[in-house]
């Protein structure tokens, strides 16, 4: 029983990435660590595409993920470019995704306190979201649920756009602490990978964030609130299931 306890907690492995991932991540790094200071601008794209041997296709969608977190914003134009936000509850966040990491993978917590702890940050997330959301909160919402509608439930790309839509609408609340946790503990539990996900469920999960984009546009509370609700429960159903039969 002990040998099987520590094989099970014993971490020495990490995932490989693809190439946009690995950009996007040794780029997020970077901003992080303060190598790129806040407000600097990133050296023009394709220079970027050269340094890192990556087409610029691969080397944008990367940038447009990171744009998305809130850790880069574009300036159109001859003289814009890529530039670094502020990133003080970026910060707060990593540090947040690692302490969970290691709590869960030593055992000293368990995978359905950290999710019940995510779901219930939402629901004030997403009525603040309602209450102080931009113009460009809403058309980087709406892009995202656009993807969605066009990937099939195979396509990799789901899980991040899941991942972006929840941290977005975090963000979107204007509590920077509050966007913190809740995409650090949505990138550690990352719902979608224990999804029992038939096309059904993806039809109705993209459904159910379009009617909480909605609210947000509306700038309706209560109709974000009970979206979200309604989100969440459809989840928790379809993960208890998917979760018991592993």
């Amino acid at each position: 029983m002990a040998d099987r306890q520590v094989a099970k907690t014993r971490v020495i492995g990490q995932k490989v990435l693809r190439p946009r991932e690995q950009v996007e991540e040794q780029l997020r790094l970077t901003i992080l660590s303060g190598e790129l200071k806040s407000g600097e601008m990133l050296p023009p794209e394709s220079e970027l595409a050269r340094q890192f041997n990556v087409s610029r296709t691969t080397l944008r969608e990367a940038l447009r993920s990171l744009t998305t977190q809130g850790l880069l914003y574009k300036v159109p134009g001859s003289r814009g470019g890529n530039f670094v936000r502020s990133v003080d509850y970026h910060s707060l966040g990593t540090v947040v995704i690692d302490s969970v990491h290691n709590l869960l993978a030593l055992g000293s917590i368990n995978f359905n306190e950290v999710a019940e702890v995510r779901q219930y940050l939402e629901i004030p997330a997403v009525r603040l979201a309602a209450m102080h959301r931009s113009e460009d909160d809403l058309e980087r919402l709406r892009d995202i649920v656009q993807q969605q509608k066009t990937a099939s439930v195979e396509d990799p790309v789901v899980p991040k756009l899941d991942e972006q839509f929840h941290s977005l609408i975090a963000q979107a609340s204007g509590n920077r602490v509050l966007a913190s946790f809740v995409a650090a503990l949505h990138h550690e539990t990352e719902p979608v990978h224990y999804l029992d996900l038939s096309p059904e469920v993806g039809r109705t999960t993209v459904r159910q964030h379009q009617a909480i984009v909605d609210a947000v546009a509306a700038q309706d509370p209560d109709s974000g609130e009970e979206a979200i609700v309604e989100h969440l429960t459809y989840l928790r159903k379809h993960l208890a299931v998917h979760v018991n039969n592993n």
